[in-house]
């Protein structure tokens, strides 16, 4: 590190340029906050971070470790502190984090959040969040900042002159991991001493919220400065103690788990114990205790290496012990003391919460339980964590009792510094400290819309995709190493095109993409104050239609009538009418069985006001026959996805046909050239290929789906500024017979157009004794004679015609009933081309 000890916006600069840029601070926050931060562009920079952290061979590490060891600090301490910041500032635990502090991993859009109502509410940042680092704690002040940049703030940071240049380096090394710049410019990182005064008055005078580390001292002189207004977040000095029950204060291993948290950072943290209670009020029972504590603690001890003291800590420490013995001789306290010096067990027989002077040293009182609220409420303001031992109806008990004497946290014996993902800091969420819940309320001209931000710009991915890609046997065979952990919840795909795959997610990205689903289905025209809607999806066998339409109705507290699909067809139609649902939701196979099996009922009922389908499409034809003959006003793509994936992509209502937005909340999509892995101009049909954004268990990154498409160029009627795409079908749609490439689609359109068909279509090829042999499955019910509609498919498809002229295939229709088409036994789904050639 040179003289240029002071980190702003991406490059470190001296004493002399950082007093010039401070009296344009002001200017310098309005510009950094005009442009938006996605919070995922905090969370890839962090988790790049975090595995440069965790990887020795690289230098990051060691540069960052080096500052600590400059500082005299012991290896083994910087590297685990250099450890614990990898896993704070990993993606997964910042995830964790923001859904728990801030209801979900990307808190700034405006939603909804009552789907029922028209109004929007999203977390905006402060502004300017100004951190006073403490000297104590090497990953406080980073961490802090971090914190900051995850509410979209601007953040500058203040550490003192004495401290390590950590916090400027590692802050530096995550803006460098972000290549959009957006995060270098909300960093400002100074070193310089309090008594400087006007610095510290001139960031103080620009700042939304101060947020201080420190002492009553501490805080105070930073308070004189903070301007009216202006949030103050005081994280200040804390007590923590333990509290033994008889059950336990004679184990040894309750005994050494509390000597080690006794040693554990020498107890400069908060959360580290300074005094132990013991559940009595017998004295003697107290100095008994105090003897075999000091006899566990000095073999903890002894295995912990001792840091250098200064004189005043040394002082204190002198000061506490000899007037401890003075007492003794009034019998009030006993001392035990380490020969060296390096530890020490003052037992005192009166309860009072005592300050430690801290570098292993413990005070041992009594404290009976029936006492702990008057004994402990009157230093509430300054209580942190108690770690209980006892049984577990004690420890149940006793955390009640400790939590409404003011106690904040409350741990096993042996885990006091030890913290959880998402655990809040103090009594609060930093997040919510650092951030405002602001709201829009609008008009029921935004009924369809789901998220405000979709009108303004497209989610923006931090970086784009790279790396090969990723196939359904590829994303099968990684399954074999995910862990655990991350497979909590299992579907299978329905096995339309080949064997059922599995496919596993957390809850927590399960609710993520539900929650998306929710929003699309918003933006698709459905109505959750007033509609109705029955569940019509398959349902069973690990199958996950029917269980997420239930989940994303569930989000929207829709009214829902959960049916699935069964053969039932006349019970089915008698519950739609006797539960008055005017929306269904099911396959177009399924639904348009439904509908004629039970026109008889359905016709006259008229109620079905609203049809929202998935996994396959309605044709032209059948899309006006139910609107003609049922009375259906909505006929519209309910989510288009797939089983591994989750939601992809929704419709509005200016969509048509196979056109869907893409859900870029959720994923990033390329279209590539269906022979080359490169990317396609716009507007030109394509591979779709899917990389998951925000999932946190099962990663599926550049997945090529088997779904062709292109985008589409425009802004939508609808005004959602999210990228569109148009389904073209999937790639065995495409098949090669008697040496043509067919495509399933262009028999469907030939037969809507020649025959004003309306039912489903089969392709069946078999190999025959000479030549291939290409079937045309028809509903008997809405195809003319077979000869006819073979003449009609012949006349719309050259290729097909000159197929059979040269005698390369066969080609004939057959009439079929609408139940012996061959469908996917779990989803219910057509299998539009069966190649029995294999």
């Amino acid at each position: 590190m040179t003289g240029d000890v002071h980190f702003w916006q991406g490059e470190f600069i001296g004493d002399d340029e950082a007093a010039k840029r401070l009296v344009d601070l002001p200017a310098v926050v309005e510009a950094a906050l005009a442009e938006p931060l996605d919070t995922d562009t905090v969370l890839a920079a962090c988790d790049a971070l975090s595995t440069a952290l965790r990887d020795r061979a690289r230098g990051v590490r060691a540069r960052l470790a080096q500052p600590l060891l400059d500082a005299g600090t012991d290896a083994a301490e910087a590297d685990a502190v250099l450890t614990e910041i990898a896993e704070a500032v990993s993606r997964t635990a910042l995830t964790r984090k923001l859904r728990r502090e801030l209801g979900g991993p990307a808190p700034e859009r405006l939603t909804r959040p009552d789907a029922r109502s028209t109004v929007f509410e999203a977390w905006a940042p402060v502004g300017l969040v100004v951190h006073i680092a403490p000297g104590n704690s090497a990953g406080v002040a980073p961490l802090s900042v971090i914190e900051g940049l995850l509410a979209g703030n601007v953040n500058v940071l203040k550490t003192s002159s004495g401290d390590t240049a950590l916090a400027q380096l590692l802050l530096a090394e995550l803006a460098a991991a972000d290549p959009t710049g957006a995060i270098a410019s909300r960093l400002i990182a100074l070193r310089f001493p309090s008594s400087r005064q006007e610095w510290l008055r001139d960031i103080c005078a620009a700042a939304d919220a101060v947020a201080v580390w420190g002492g009553e001292a501490a805080v105070e002189g930073v308070a004189a400065h903070v301007p009216a207004g202006c949030r103050l977040v005081e994280w200040g000095h804390r007590i923590s103690f333990g509290y033994l029950t008889r059950d336990v204060w004679a184990d040894p291993r309750t005994l050494a788990a509390l000597a080690v948290d006794v040693c554990r950072f020498e107890q400069q943290a908060c959360s580290s114990p300074q005094v132990v209670y013991l559940d009595t009020d017998d004295t003697q029972e107290v100095f008994d205790f105090a003897r075999r504590f000091a006899a566990v603690l000095r073999e903890v001890s002894a295995e912990r290496p001792v840091p250098r003291i200064d004189e005043a800590a040394r002082a204190e420490i002198t000061t506490t012990e000899l007037v401890a013995r003075l007492e003794s001789h009034l019998g009030l306290t006993q001392v035990i003391t380490a020969e060296d010096g390096s530890w020490r067990v003052l037992a005192d027989s009166r309860p009072a919460l005592t300050a430690s002077p801290l570098h292993r040293s413990i005070w041992v009182k009594p404290l009976p339980r029936a006492r702990m609220t008057s004994v402990l409420r009157p230093m509430r303001r300054y209580l942190q964590t108690a770690a209980i031992g006892g049984g577990r109806s004690d420890i149940a008990v006793l955390s009640r009792a400790a939590i409404a004497a003011g106690v904040l946290r409350v741990t096993p014996v042996g885990a006091m510094p030890d913290s959880y993902h998402g655990e809040p800091h103090d009594g609060v969420y930093a997040l919510q400290r650092y951030s405002r819940r602001v709201s829009v309320q609008a008009d029921d001209r935004f009924a369809d819309v789901a998220c405000l931000d979709d009108l303004v710009r497209p989610v923006i991915p931090p970086a784009p995709p790279s790396g090969p890609l990723l196939d359904k046997a590829g994303v099968q065979r990684a399954l074999r190493d995910i862990d655990p952990d991350d497979a909590q919840l299992y579907f299978r795909s329905g096995g339309t095109t080949g064997t059922p795959a599995l496919s596993v997610f957390t809850h927590d990205d399960y609710d993520t993409q539900m929650r998306a689903g929710a929003h699309g289905l918003l933006a698709a025209g459905f109505d959750p104050r007033h509609d109705r809607a029955a569940n019509l999806f398959f349902c069973g066998g690990m199958y996950g239609s029917f269980i997420s339409f239930f989940s994303i109705l569930e989000r929207l507290t829709a009214t829902q009538i959960p049916i699935a699909a069964g053969s039932d067809h006349r019970a089915i139609a008698e519950a739609l009418i006797e539960y008055r649902v005017n929306t269904v939701f099911g396959m177009p196979s399924y639904l348009w069985q439904l509908f004629h099996s039970q026109a008889d009922l359905l016709r006259p009922y008229g109620g079905i006001r609203k049809v929202f389908y998935g996994g396959e499409h309605f044709t032209a034809e059948q899309r006006r026959t139910l609107e003609a003959d049922f009375g259906v006003e909505v006929i519209r793509s309910a989510a288009y996805g797939s089983t591994d994936l989750g939601p992809l992509g929704y419709q509005c209502a200016y969509a048509e046909g196979s056109v869907h937005h893409v859900l870029t909340e959720l994923h990033i999509l390329e279209v590539l050239d269906p022979q080359a892995d490169r990317p396609v101009p716009d507007g030109q049909p394509g591979r779709l290929v899917f990389t998951s954004r925000v999932r946190q268990g099962q990663r599926l990154e550049r997945y090529d789906i088997g779904d062709l498409g292109r985008t589409v160029p425009g802004e939508c009627g609808c005004g959602s500024r999210t990228p569109r795409v148009e389904l073209l079908g999937r790639h065995g749609d495409v098949v090669r017979v008697g040496t043509y490439f067919y495509n399933y689609r262009q028999f469907v359109r030939t037969a809507e157009e020649r025959l004003a068909y309306r039912g489903e279509l089969q392709m069946v090829l078999d190999r025959g004794a000479d030549r291939e042999h290409l079937t045309l499955r028809l509903d008997r019910r809405y195809a003319p004679s077979a000869q006819a509609a073979r003449d009609a498919f012949l006349d719309g498809c050259a290729e097909l015609r000159g197929a059979v002229a040269e005698e390369l295939l066969d080609c004939s229709v057959e009439l079929i009933d609408t139940d012996d088409f061959e469908r996917a036994a779990t989803s219910g789904k057509l299998r539009s081309v069966i190649d029995r050639r294999r």
